[in-house]
């Protein structure tokens, strides 16, 4: 039989193991961390697009491994119509008349899906609850060696910075000097990159160190399992502080908050209570070594949070450049500038196009404008809608115990991304691969268990 006519049959149909084998889902979430890792050591600044290409070619790769050789199918989940717009939109985009080239156009096309594919391949790697703990575990162990390398590179530069940086940052006109803070000696501390290129960019995967820590932490495993899970978040914590992109440290709060929320609405208080109670010793007592290593500026940083009310703190950072895409580029662009003016695209393959230049976009609403105007940014806030409903339902599925757990922490676990919208773009990078993967990984387990909500 054809292998798409094999996945007519019902998903929920299929036999599954009682124990899922160490595969391709597991190594995906690996390959996430490890090949961007890449760029931590010396001599590899040249191939750079070929390392960070590689990342989203993984999520092509699987997809059309997926339409050939699958042999069975999830149910439609509530977000697939949601991207199939997202996808026909750029394909429209790809001839206005000021996109960059066609080839940057193929390419921003290409970043999109590779992003959102995970959506339509994860079920078919990822069968059990069970399973999406061990990945769970793998993503804390990697999001957690990331945190630890940029505590380190705080605490001895010399040793754990990377000899080489992105060439974005080093080519600006203040160089590195722009993402640079006085320590507690007077000398200039980088923002540490983790393992990765980019001062700051430990932020992201700290997020899911802190969250995944504590979820482990207050989790029936064994005890030396949670104490490395505790040890782990603390320095998640410790390395947003150092990072001091203080949306990640908001989107971690508000992540571990919903966590908690959700669990006592499924019934178990006691973890909860538990999970909150040590979740704020965490957050307080990693701030004491960050200030260790950093100095008051750490302080200075997070206490700039609460000096005025949060759209005028906000307005202070990334604010004007939401306030650039919706009272200029909303009128200038209604329905879309073309494709590949922005980010990597524009970056790595230029324009051709005299009236297509390049566009500033650092946050993901610009790129979303840019890309298809405010048609563009209705529909990804959809599907991510969309996402957070169903994950939210199977969350609330308490008669199966352990997809209900894994769903609360998917649940929680996709806030950070979806909050950082606002100043980050997170869903033209692989925070915003991990993301969809996560997606659909739940969405398959649940179709197994007859829990989906399609």
């Amino acid at each position: 039989m054809h292998a798409t006519e094999a996945r007519a049959a019902s998903f929920a149909d299929v036999h599954v193991p009682a124990h899922v084998p160490f595969g391709f889902a597991e190594y995906f979430i690996i390959s996430q961390t490890a090949l961007p890792a890449l760029l931590y050591l010396p001599g590899t600044q040249p191939f750079r697009l070929p390392i960070r290409f590689s990342a989203f070619a993984i999520s092509l790769a699987a997809f059309a491994w997926y339409q050939v050789e699958s042999t069975t199918q999830a149910p439609r989940s509530m977000a697939q119509p949601w991207v199939a717009a997202i996808m026909s939109l750029l394909a429209i985009m790809l001839f206005h008349p000021e996109t960059a080239s066609l080839s940057a156009g193929i390419a921003q096309m290409g970043v999109y899906f590779a992003v959102l594919a995970p959506l339509f391949w994860a079920p078919e790697f990822v069968k059990t609850p069970e399973q999406v703990a061990r990945l769970m575990w793998i993503l804390l162990l990697c999001s957690g060696a990331n945190a630890v390398v940029g505590v380190l590179q705080v605490y001895d530069p010399a040793r754990w910075m990377p000899a080489e940086f992105s060439s974005v940052v080093t080519g600006g006109v203040a160089g590195l000097g722009a993402v640079t803070y006085m320590g507690p000696n007077g000398e200039r501390i980088v923002r540490p990159p983790g393992l990765f290129d980019t001062p700051g960019a430990v932020a992201g995967p700290a997020m899911f160190a802190a969250l995944l820590g504590l979820v482990f932490a207050v989790s029936a495993i064994p005890a030396w399992k949670r104490a490395l899970s505790l040890a782990v978040a603390g320095a998640g914590f410790a390395a947003i502080y150092l990072s001091q992109v203080r949306v990640s440290l908001v989107a971690t709060v508000i992540m571990l908050v919903a966590y908690s929320l959700v669990s006592f609405r499924q019934g178990r208080a006691g973890r909860a209570s538990s999970f909150a109670i040590l979740a704020g010793g965490v957050v307080f007592g990693s701030l004491t070594l960050a200030v260790a290593l950093g100095g008051t500026a750490i302080t200075e940083r997070v206490a700039s949070l609460f000096a005025d009310d949060p759209l005028t703190v906000y307005q202070g950072a990334r604010g004007t450049q939401l306030t650039f895409t919706f009272y200029e580029l909303l009128f200038q662009y209604p329905i879309g500038a073309g494709l590949g003016r922005w980010g990597m695209t524009s970056l790595y393959f230029g324009s051709s196009n005299a009236a297509s230049p390049s566009i500033w976009a650092e946050i993901q609403f610009t790129g979303w404008m840019i890309d298809g105007g405010i048609i563009m940014v209705a529909i990804y806030l959809g599907a991510l809608a969309a996402v957070t409903y169903s994950q939210w339902r199977v969350a609330m599925k308490t008669q199966y115990p352990r997809l209900a757990v894994c769903a609360a922490v998917v649940l929680a676990a996709g806030l950070g991304p979806a909050i950082m919208i606002i100043s980050f773009t997170p869903f033209v990078a692989q925070v915003g691969i991990q993301y969809w993967f996560l997606a659909g990984a739940l969405h398959g387990v649940a179709a197994r268990y007859g829990a989906h909500n399609g």
